[in-house]
């Protein structure tokens, strides 16, 4: 049963509550200090292996800035709606930015309906817009609002690059592998609201449909109401509950594709019955747009043939938000 007692769980929404190491718990310190980065490395090889999901910790974000963000977001969300909507996404052409309304992006479509609002952002670009490149919407009436998300950005960017230093070092490949594909990485800052749910709730509409994310890397800041969900390698959601002082990181389909299946892609969604306001901020640092994603060699041999053609970063992401986005349909 669940803990709020307006809210019934459909029996496909349950998540089994397990102990946090299922979803290892890995301390960057030596990986950023340097003491042992070989042993950082072998424990994201084993949690990307078998959760694609991790804890990270000893991170090195001040958590004064998570909390001015937590804030800022929470901020924007309070706003009029016809305020939030002219910020919205559809303004921004090709380099979707902007806000979502609630319903307004669906990541499972045709099985569920996200209960959700959020903004993206991203570094600032002049005009005209290329996909996933542009200038962004800002909330004039919340002059703190821009240099808070932007400063959280750049330090989000610093630690993803860093994460993926790691990721080199798990796959036996040079430290440095990823910068040659990171020259202007696609790179997205979401801030999420989630309004609680009550009565009766089935997947027909949850927070945030089942999904995996589309690029490289997710960094992702959660508030302590929890409702994240991991579906494990045996086909079970597990939860994935806040922990003080981390983030969740976890991997997208580039990186699925990279490794040929030997690092995971999961499946992830939201249900929030806590009966509160879920806020969390994901960080999205992908590759550059044209940059070509193959399956490594040496993730390839005789039992594990070659699953994936080459495809570049960009042309893969859009093609997952045109499913997503109803007022992408008609884009070329």
């Amino acid at each position: 049963m669940t803990d709020n007692p307006l809210a019934m769980l459909d029996d496909a929404l349950r998540a089994r509550r397990v102990s946090f190491d299922r979803i290892p718990v890995v301390d960057l310190a030596p990986l950023i200090d340097g003491s042992d980065p070989a042993t950082v490395a072998r424990e994201i090889r084993e949690a990307l292996s078998s959760a694609g999901f991790m804890y990270v910790k000893n991170h090195g974000l001040d958590h004064t800035l998570v909390d001015r963000t937590f804030e800022a977001a929470k901020t924007f969300f309070a706003l009029p709606e016809e305020e939030k909507m002219a910020l919205h996404i559809r303004h921004s052409g090709p380099a979707l930015r902007g806000y979502i309304e609630l319903f307004g992006e669906n990541t499972d479509p045709g099985k569920t309906l996200d209960l959700k609002e959020c903004i993206d952002l991203g570094p600032e670009a002049g005009l005209p817009a290329t996909p996933f490149f542009g200038p962004n919407p800002w909330p004039t009436q919340l002059p703190e609002f821009g240099p808070t998300v932007m400063a959280y950005h750049a330090h989000l960017l610093s630690l993803a690059q860093l994460v993926l230093q790691g990721i080199a070092l798990s796959l036996d490949l040079p430290q440095t592998y990823f910068e040659a594909m990171m020259q202007r990485p696609i790179s997205i800052l979401r801030l999420l609201h989630y309004p609680p749910q009550t009565g009766t709730i089935d997947q027909s509409v949850i927070g945030i449909g089942a999904h995996t994310d589309y690029g490289n890397l997710t960094i992702l800041a959660q508030d302590d109401v929890g409702g994240l969900q991991v579906m494990n390698r045996d086909g079970h959601w597990v939860e994935a509950p806040p922990i003080p002082d981390t983030f969740v990181i976890n991997i997208g389909d580039l990186i699925q594709r990279l490794t040929n299946n030997r690092y995971l892609a999961n499946l992830h969604r939201v249900v929030n019955t806590s009966g509160r306001e879920r806020y969390s901020i994901p960080f999205f640092l992908d590759a550059d747009f044209d940059a070509v994603i193959a399956p490594l060699p040496s993730c390839i041999d005789a039992k594990t043939p070659q699953a994936y053609d080459p495809v570049t970063c960009g042309a893969h992401k859009w093609t997952r938000f045109k499913a997503s986005y109803a007022h992408l349909a008609e884009t070329v």
